[in-house]
């Protein structure tokens, strides 16, 4: 008889494939055996928290009591939460030289503005955008801004309603003249001043599912996340930003992601070197 093949952390090959389906599942995300050193260190610390000794009881417990608290941490620990204050500088360049002038002009009666970002992880992207708009928008304190984010993880999201961010995240990307105008030093960290948030709201939010009951937005910011869906998952979300996006909104993508050859209702607009898509 042969032996399965464990690793050392007490994952076994049965384990990675069942532990790929259920993250897929849950969240769209696709692992594979290539990514077994991503679950063992992911998940190598949850086990630890729950009194297991290794990953394989953690798919035991998994298995037998079907906790759906339990399974949502094993998700929350699979997805990545990488991001920076205005990170890749073109981006903000194209928002702030053209698509924010061109969708204020299209709301001067109203002046109202409302924004999605999808999979905001610790919430400096949403709290960048309230700070941009807080420069460039005329007249910026007549204007009713609402921008969402949205994440898979609880835990984000409650850092994301507390803004506040250690010394180290605060140097990544911020401008010393933002942190000065629009923080507030707490201790060892910066908390965001309550006129920036004020502009924000936070909200738990699966894209796996569907796309309703967020309601509809000029801009949508989807960055850096359809990169581990498949391509059935990247059209699922495509066509769901689509039912929420105004007619002459725009969808900003990853720099590594694209519609092409997944959603042939955009078009590519270039401002720079930085690519966003408007509906056709």
């Amino acid at each position: 008889m042969v032996k399965e093949e464990t690793s050392t952390s007490g994952l076994s090959a049965a384990n990675v494939l069942y532990l790929c389906q259920l993250v897929y599942q849950d969240s769209g995300i696709v692992l594979d055996e290539s990514k077994r050193y991503l679950l063992e260190g992911r998940l190598k610390p949850l086990s630890q928290d729950q009194g297991l000794s290794n990953i394989d009881q953690l798919c035991q417990r998994l298995q037998a009591d079907r906790q759906a608290a339990l399974r949502t941490k094993v998700v929350e620990a699979m997805t990545t939460n990488e991001t920076q204050f205005f990170r890749d500088l073109p981006i903000w360049d194209g928002l702030r030289q053209k698509i924010i002038p061109e969708l204020a002009a299209g709301r001067t009666v109203v002046h109202q503005l409302s924004i999605w970002c999808a999979a905001c992880s610790s919430g400096q992207e949403p709290y960048s955008l309230a700070m941009l708009l807080k420069e460039i928008l005329p007249n910026a304190s007549l204007w009713n801004v609402d921008i969402l984010g949205t994440d898979i993880s609880a835990a984000m999201l409650e850092r994301c309603r507390k803004a506040r961010y250690a010394q180290l995240e605060v140097n990544r990307g911020l401008p010393v003249q933002n942190l000065v105008k629009y923080f507030q030093r707490e201790h060892l960290e910066w908390e965001v001043k309550s006129e920036i948030r004020a502009m924000t709201r936070f909200k738990h939010f699966n894209l796996n599912g569907p796309i309703r009951g967020l309601g509809v937005f000029d801009l949508v910011m989807c960055r850096n996340v359809m990169i581990y869906f498949d391509s059935e998952m990247k059209k699922q979300v495509l066509a769901g930003i689509r039912s929420v996006l105004a007619p002459d909104g725009y969808l900003l993508l990853g720099g590594a992601e694209t519609v092409y050859n997944l959603d042939d209702h955009f078009e590519r607009i270039s401002i720079g070197t930085a690519s966003f898509y408007k509906l056709k």
